[in-house]
């Protein structure tokens, strides 16, 4: 009979009890039943808790084979009688093999009664060898249908539904991460867009994280601070007909989503533009259900488009899928095709569009038409314009249903909110000595901005501010000496170096120099300082300008008195249009410093002196000396010691004393009487004997090179602090200076040399001072790739520190490693040390605090290591690996750095 007619008579439930009676049973080992364990423990032979003896499953199986013989036609017989026996007894073998399979329950069910009864039989061996080709026939059948019974039971035990869920999650788990992965390699269009954009939002978050002032020259002011930590909320002043409604700038697209916001140079728009664009980036949710005031941008995707970068080297303005190129962004060539527009179809943009004024008066029209077409095509959307005031006349967007705002000069409670600020951003790159002398820096700055008219008048926007406090950090809480360093650093940024390093070209069709502009301006702010007056009318100002352009023919060649002032008034950035017809200089300090050129150079020296007990001329009588010719400054110095000796009151004296003695760091050449005579205010400054004197030097500038002395006859201190001022002051001509100090006994200064790499240009410094370095004893310091390139040419240096993590096979190929003894490194330079063997002679590895756990446990096969210097708070794993040789040293402080370079 076939086995299957033979299966199908005894799938009727026959088997159930019999099955049940196989794996469950009364008495002891009945609770294992309950278990998720492997069959093997289901069914045990041996040991005290067995389940099941061999002669009840010989019971059982015998009854199997009765029930299926029974089940047989009247005259049919399945096998001989005689043969019956043999075949319950091959069954009840095979079956116990159930105990020898590697597997569980559930295993065996995925496995199936037919791959289950396949497996018990390959366990069995040769189990049928002694039985008929019937009996055979009937053992695999009754096998088969038992098997279906086993898994059917095992299908119906708690545990069993438990197991799967688990199996099934992992299975699930396993499927989705494949899923993932497929996905990944040939993700859909949406799929596409969705990763895109988390690059691209993580990318804004990046680049406008941190806040940036072009051309400020400042020693001890960091290039760049975090946004976060410098930002400062500024009013806007609404400006809704006669009603001037101030309100915080964030709350410019509360009810509006079209702004045009005006400000005049430095006010702040392209910083809040930055904190706008990495707010919406940073996509923080829990602002989407609350009173926010940039709640509406979550969810949007920002577009900072500047003006100056969109028409840079084009005629037309670009197309949405243009933005990213346009802007040069390095994600252009990544975006999925399309993607701006279907994010700008459906409303989720963020268009940030800086500096209308930046772009020509015609390129400005077109710009409108521009936005004309952007809006039709994509509404919904949210949008930023900034400008200078005067560059767009009123309601210039009011067709295109533009709110406008204007940003306002900052208020006492902005400045002194600024300068905490700046402070804390200051605190978090110092040293904790720094950090207490920057807290009292901080409440000396509020006190003197409160109680000093001029500086207060000064400190209007966030630009201003940033320059006083950096001045104030850098001459270590004195102000206002040293603010000549201001005045030519904010007349650089704004005449010249803040186009220049935007890339700006001449979008009025003017191109002045920074000197014609200054001649021109000179003399529109001595006229302010004469009359007396912070303001004039335009028609007055531009008076002036006509009256001083036949002496600056290469103006008066690019157009008449009211284009060159409105050039001025545009692109200088010193002058403004406070109300319409009326002109004023948007700082005081710049007008005197101006206008002391102009009274120089018109030799008014006699009507400075006169003037100089007045307190609103003192800068500029100061900024006089610096400007004058060498006589003329010295008869300046002089009449004002003059003047104060012969004052009959103290104050006035002293008054008068003081401003010499501050005049006289600006004058560029006195004769020796002159300096004799000043030389009790003015203290012994060269050499420099202390860090304050130090700071006075440098405050001097590039003339105090030229009377610093070489390296003989000074004092190891004196040596060093000679050195550390011709760093700070910097420039080309520093770089012979340093060179003489190159080989000086002291390992203080010869470090020093090293450390200062980063300040000069690479090649120059490297071939004038750091070639013929005395080097045995102190750190070669590479911060960067172009000084790892130049280091090859010094040859073999034994001492080298590496600041910034570089590819380990650009450091072997670079440091001459066969001549390395000590080497410093970040600790997360790499995973592995195990490159280092290519520095057969390394005996000593610092390694700097890093803020992942360091595992130097493949340390331990580098043969020559003796000493490893961590970092105190370092995480460190691995240690035991180190051999016996090796001796670690936890450190505090970098002693290859000296403090305040």
């Amino acid at each position: 009979m076939d086995a299957g007619v033979i299966a199908a008579r005894i799938a009727s439930g026959a088997l159930v009890p019999l099955v049940k009676k196989l794996f469950v049973r009364e008495g002891p080992g009945a609770g294992l039943v309950g278990r998720p364990v492997r069959i093997s423990s289901l069914v045990s032979f041996t040991g005290e808790k067995r389940l099941l003896t061999e002669a009840d499953l010989r019971r059982l199986t015998a009854g199997l084979l009765r029930t299926a013989v029974g089940s047989a036609p009247v005259g049919e017989r399945l096998v001989e009688p005689a043969e019956e026996e043999a075949v319950s007894l091959a069954l009840a073998r095979t079956l116990t093999r159930l105990g020898d399979l590697e597997m569980d329950d559930v295993q065996a069910v995925r496995l199936g009664p037919q791959a289950l009864a396949k497996a018990l039989k390959a366990a069995d061996g040769d189990g049928t060898r002694d039985l008929s080709a019937d009996g055979a026939h009937l053992h695999d059948a009754l096998l088969l249908s038992a098997c279906l019974h086993i898994l059917h039971f095992f299908t119906q035990r708690s545990t069993f539904v438990a197991r799967t869920l688990v199996e099934h999650s992992g299975q699930l788990a396993e499927a989705i991460a494949k899923t993932d992965l497929l996905l990944a390699r040939h993700p859909s269009p949406i799929t596409r867009d969705t990763l895109f954009e988390e690059r691209y939002v993580t990318h804004i978050a990046q680049k406008h994280g941190m806040l940036a002032i072009y051309g400020i020259d400042l020693t001890r002011s960091p290039e760049q601070w975090p946004l976060g930590t410098a930002y400062l909320s500024l009013e806007a002043d609404l400006g809704q007909d006669r009603h001037h409604a101030m309100i915080r700038a964030e709350y410019a697209f509360n009810g509006r989503d079209r702004v045009l916001l005006r400000g005049v140079a430095g006010s702040g728009k392209t910083t809040l533009v930055q904190w706008l664009a990495v707010t919406t980036a940073q996509q923080d949710l829990s602002l989407l259900n609350s009173d926010a005031p940039l709640a509406a941008l979550i969810g949007r995707v920002p577009f900072v488009l500047p003006m100056r970068t969109l028409t840079r080297q084009h005629d037309y303005l670009p197309n949405p899928d243009e933005f990213l190129h346009r802007t040069r962004s390095p994600l252009a060539g990544a975006q999925p095709a399309g993607w701006v527009d279907r994010v700008l179809s459906s409303g989720r943009g963020l268009l940030l569009i800086d500096g209308i004024d930046e772009v020509s008066k015609q390129t400005r029209e077109r710009t409108r038409r521009w936005l004309q077409d952007l809006l039709v095509t994509y509404p919904g959307n949210v949008w930023l314009v900034t400008s200078r005031p005067s560059a767009v006349r009123d309601k210039w967007l009011a067709a295109e249903k533009f709110s406008e705002l204007s940003l306002a000069p900052m208020s006492r409670q902005d400045v002194a909110s600024f300068i905490h600020r700046w402070h804390n951003a200051a605190r978090s790159v110092s040293t904790p000595e720094q950090q207490e002398l920057l807290d009292g820096y901080e409440a000396s700055l509020v006190t003197a901005v409160r109680t000093k008219k001029d500086l207060a008048r000064l400190a209007t926007n966030p630009l201003m501010c940033g320059l006083i406090c950096a001045l104030h950090c850098d001459r270590h809480g004195y102000l206002p000496r040293g603010r000549k360093e201001l005045y030519e650093a904010a007349l650089s940024m704004l005449l010249a170096r803040r186009d220049r390093e935007r890339d700006m070209d001449a979008p009025d069709g003017i191109d002045l120099t920074e000197d014609p502009k200054i001649r021109l301006l000179q003399r529109l702010a001595y006229k302010f300082i004469l009359n007396g007056k912070s303001e004039l009318d335009r028609s007055h100002a531009e008076r002036i300008i006509a009256d001083t352009l036949p002496s600056v023919p290469v103006a008066a060649e690019q157009g008449d008195a009211a284009a060159i002032f409105q050039h001025l008034l545009l692109r200088s950035g010193l002058l403004r249009e406070p109300a319409v017809g009326s002109i004023d200089f948007i700082h005081r300090t710049f007008q005197d410093y101006l206008g002391a050129k102009a009274a120089v150079e018109e030799g008014d020296m006699a009507l400075l002196v006169l003037r100089a007990v007045d307190s609103q001329w003192e800068d500029v009588v100061r900024m006089a000396v610096a400007h004058a010719r060498p006589r003329e400054g010295a008869e300046l110095l002089l009449d004002l010691i003059r003047r104060g000796d012969s004052s009959t009151s103290t104050y006035r004296r002293n008054q008068l004393h003081l401003l010499a003695t501050a005049a006289v760091e600006h004058a560029t050449e006195l004769e020796p009487r002159v300096r004799d005579m000043i030389s009790e205010r003015a203290g012994a400054l060269i050499p420099p004997r202390s860090r304050r004197e130090v700071r006075d030097l440098v405050g001097i500038g590039s003339v105090a090179l030229e009377l610093l002395p070489g390296p003989d006859r000074l004092s190891d201190e004196e040596a060093l602090l000679t050195a550390h001022t011709a760093i700070l002051i910097g420039g080309d001509a520093a770089i012979a200076l340093l060179g003489r100090y190159n080989r000086h006994p002291d390992p203080r200064v010869r470090q020093l040399l090293c450390n200062a790499w980063h300040r000069f240009d690479t090649a120059a410094y490297a071939e004038g001072v750091l070639a013929g370095l005395l080097g045995s004893d102190v750190y070669f310091e590479v911060t960067t790739p172009a000084e790892l390139a130049a280091f090859t040419p010094l040859g073999g240096r034994s001492h080298v520190r590496v600041s910034s993590a570089f590819d380990t096979n650009q450091l072997i190929q670079s440091l001459h490693p066969a001549g390395v003894t000590h080497l410093w490194l970040p600790a997360a330079q790499s995973v592995t040390w195990y490159w280092l063997a290519a520095f057969p002679r390394l005996e000593t590895l610092t390694l700097d605090l890093g803020a992942e756990t360091l595992d130097v446990s493949s340390l331990g096969a580098h043969p020559g290591l003796l000493h490893l210097r961590i970092a105190k708070a370092q995480s460190t794993v691995g240690l035991e690996s180190l051999a016996d040789t090796v001796v670690v040293t936890p450190y505090e402080q970098d002693p290859g750095i000296v403090p305040g370079v």
